[in-house]
């Protein structure tokens, strides 16, 4: 049977690859307010890159809503969180790696894709906390365990050495990035101790060895549970954007071609 849907629409030029909706922000009476994390940080962020003119609500994609029908075309009903579907429904696409940079080991996305191989997993976590899932770390084909405590100069070394060694392992189709920001100093759910410019140098890094390698980049914001966050990930966005990483044309970016370069190779 011919399956219809309301899913996939136009996207013009004019528009930026930022997606977003004002139903990302969860509200409560204002008990998310008692929450350790920001329910509303998306839109801050959104806030942030206006008050910068860098944007405007006529420049955002807002995706729409996938219907039980749409996500039953690709998955069973047991297994309706598994995004095999991109494999399906992206013409060119064989081949993914996901760089999870979240403090927390991805453990869902590992049990999900444990067995296919064309999902390459680089996983960055701090080692003593949650989950701790050993059966889920089977899926990683790059593992970076951090300790306590880990700051700027160490992580975002062990960052660039373990990205450059995946991409040469397996040169993907797509890369998906997680970019947690519970790796914030402070965040006493993420326990490390990277400052606000460590996570800006982290995410410029990120996007520069992939577009490097003329490999598109889909950059998620995940875990970080303090409110200052939303400004980090603005300022993130901001930085990328300057040095011509992301925009409606971005061109692509020779990982060596910054005025403020990667880290040194010869780095221990």
């Amino acid at each position: 049977m011919l399956h219809t849907t309301q899913l996939y629409q136009h996207v013009p030029e004019t528009r930026w690859p930022i997606v977003y909706s004002p139903r990302y922000n969860i509200t409560f009476m204002g008990l998310e307010k008692l929450h350790p994390f920001d329910a509303g940080k998306w839109g801050k962020v959104i806030n942030f890159l206006k008050e910068e003119k860098l944007l405007s609500d006529s420049m955002l994609v807002e995706a729409r809503e996938a219907s039980e029908e749409d996500l039953l075309v690709v998955h069973t009903r047991r297994y309706l969180n598994e995004l095999k579907f991109l494999f399906e429904r992206v013409e060119g696409i064989s081949r993914a790696t996901i760089i999870d940079l979240d403090a927390h080991q991805g453990n869902g996305h590992e049990r999900d894709f444990m067995d296919d191989k064309r999902v390459y997993i680089m996983d960055v976590y701090n080692r003593h906390i949650y989950p701790g899932d050993r059966f889920a770390k089977q899926a990683i084909r790059r593992k970076v365990e951090l300790e306590w405590g880990t700051e700027d100069d160490e992580y975002l070394v062990k960052v660039e050495r373990n990205i450059e060694k995946a991409l040469q392992e397996h040169l993907p189709d797509v890369v998906v990035y997680n970019a947690g920001t519970d790796i914030l100093e402070g965040d006493r759910l993420g326990g490390l101790s990277i400052s606000p410019a460590g996570i800006v140098k982290r995410d410029e890094l990120v996007f520069r060895m992939v577009r490097g390698r003329q490999v598109p980049i889909l950059m998620v914001t995940s875990g970080g549970y303090q409110k200052r966050t939303a400004r980090i990930i603005a300022d993130s966005i901001l930085n990328l954007f300057g040095l011509g990483l992301i925009g409606p044309e971005s061109p692509s970016i020779s990982a060596q071609n910054s005025d403020t370069p990667l880290l040194p190779p010869a780095v221990p």
